[in-house]
C-alpha cells in the first residue's frame, strides 16, 4: 500500500514591497474606477508598469493586500486632523452577503448582524467616519 502524501502550502515571498502595496490601495481609493480589479489591470498595469517594476498579477494583489492592513490603519491614525468644533458624521454599509443567504452564511457568522439605513437592511457591518468642517478625517 502506497502512504498518502498530503501536497504542502507554499508560503511565498512577497515581490512587491510594502510601501508599493499601501501606494496602489490608496490610489485606487481616490481614483474615480467603481472596481479595484478594473483600477489594477485597466490603469496601474497598462499605465504604470515602469514604476512599480515587481508588479504582480490581480489575484496575486488581492492576496497581498491583507499584509497592508495594519500599516494602513497606522497611517489613518497618523493623518488624523484637530477637531475644530464642527464635526460631520456618516456611515455606509459593508455588506456581508445577500439577505437571502444569512442563513447559509458562515466567514463572519459570529460577527455580521443585521443593520439598517436609509435604503433598507442588510447583513453585514457599519462604517461610521467622523471628519470636521475642513474634510480632516477624525475618527472611523
Amino acid at each position: 500500500m502506497q502512504p498518502i502524501i498530503l501536497s504542502k502550502k507554499r508560503i511565498r515571498q512577497s515581490v512587491m514591497s510594502l510601501s508599493e502595496i499601501m501606494t496602489i490601495i490608496i490610489l485606487s481609493h481616490s481614483s474615480n474606477y467603481r472596481t479595484f480589479k478594473k483600477f489594477y489591470t485597466g490603469f496601474i498595469a497598462e499605465y504604470h508598469g515602469k514604476a512599480f517594476p515587481d508588479l504582480v498579477s490581480h489575484n496575486r494583489f488581492i492576496e497581498l493586500k491583507a499584509s497592508a492592513l495594519i500599516p494602513l490603519c497606522h497611517y489613518l491614525n497618523q493623518k488624523k486632523g484637530k477637531a475644530t468644533g464642527i464635526t460631520f458624521v456618516d456611515s455606509t454599509p459593508i455588506k456581508v452577503c445577500d439577505n437571502r443567504r444569512i442563513h447559509s452564511h458562515k466567514v463572519f457568522k459570529k460577527l455580521a448582524k443585521r443593520g439598517k439605513n436609509s435604503t433598507g437592511w442588510f447583513y453585514g457591518f457599519k462604517l461610521h467616519i467622523i471628519i470636521n468642517d475642513h474634510g480632516e478625517l477624525l475618527a472611523f
